[in-house]
């Protein structure tokens, strides 16, 4: 409902398709992706993920606009507890995508925004197009950024430049991050998709079982070993 989702030899890609809410994200929309990022990691014959977005937006973060439209305040306290749930969700997708025996490649075609951001800090190698723009509201707007996407944007960042993205809402371009070496490469936008298969084929000609277990080893010094 949310989401494309295409598998074309061993490159499976889900796209974010709710352009019209710029890629919200809501419960809903959040546990099918948690599905469809657990199809890939179970199916053997994907060994790349690519994920990218339709529209001017990778994700916008947390659909707000659903409580604001809400009828009454028994459906906006209904709607408002479910979005709650939203970042528990992004931690356990992002827990996958780190420790699943797949690359992974983040081909954000507009703005990343808090859990669009979150997510993209997982990816093994990440293609913005020109002028794209990452931010986190969560502490401006009264919550915490937690969990492993905070320790994946730290590692990347680097301890001050963190605390400027995450406590102060600092946004950031394309081209900055590029310059930080927070991503990989900054493409024109027609050139997105065509960059993110040529990368995926790259890193399907290198021997998969070193690959993998060299990726393994890179994400566990990050994010621990996983035991399940």
């Amino acid at each position: 409902e949310y989401f494309l989702y295409d598998e074309s030899g061993p490159v499976a890609t889900i796209t974010f398709n709710r352009p019209e809410k710029r890629n919200g994200l809501d419960l809903p929309a959040m546990l099918e992706f948690e599905s469809l990022v657990q199809r890939v990691r179970d199916d053997r014959a994907v060994k790349v993920l690519i994920v990218t977005g339709t529209g001017s937006a990778f994700c916008g973060g947390a659909d707000l606009t659903l409580a604001r439209d809400a009828s009454s305040e028994e459906e906006r306290a209904a709607i408002n507890a479910d979005i709650s749930l939203v970042p528990r969700v992004i931690g356990r997708v992002f827990d996958v995508m780190v420790h699943m025996e797949k690359i992974t490649i983040g081909a954000i075609n507009g703005f990343a925004v808090g859990g669009g951001w979150s997510l993209a800090a997982g990816f093994d190698h990440t293609i913005a197009v020109e002028g794209a723009t990452f931010w986190l509201p969560e502490v401006p707007l009264g919550m915490a950024f937690k969990g492993l996407a905070n320790i994946s944007l730290t590692q990347r960042l680097g301890p001050s430049l963190a605390k400027e993205a995450m406590i102060l809402g600092r946004k950031f371009t394309a081209e900055e991050l590029l310059s930080f070496r927070v991503i990989n490469q900054v493409c024109e936008p027609e050139e997105l998709m065509n960059e993110a298969r040529r990368v995926a084929d790259t890193y399907l000609d290198v021997p998969w079982s070193a690959a993998i277990g060299t990726r393994r080893d890179i994400n566990s010094a990050i994010f621990g070993a996983q035991y399940y």
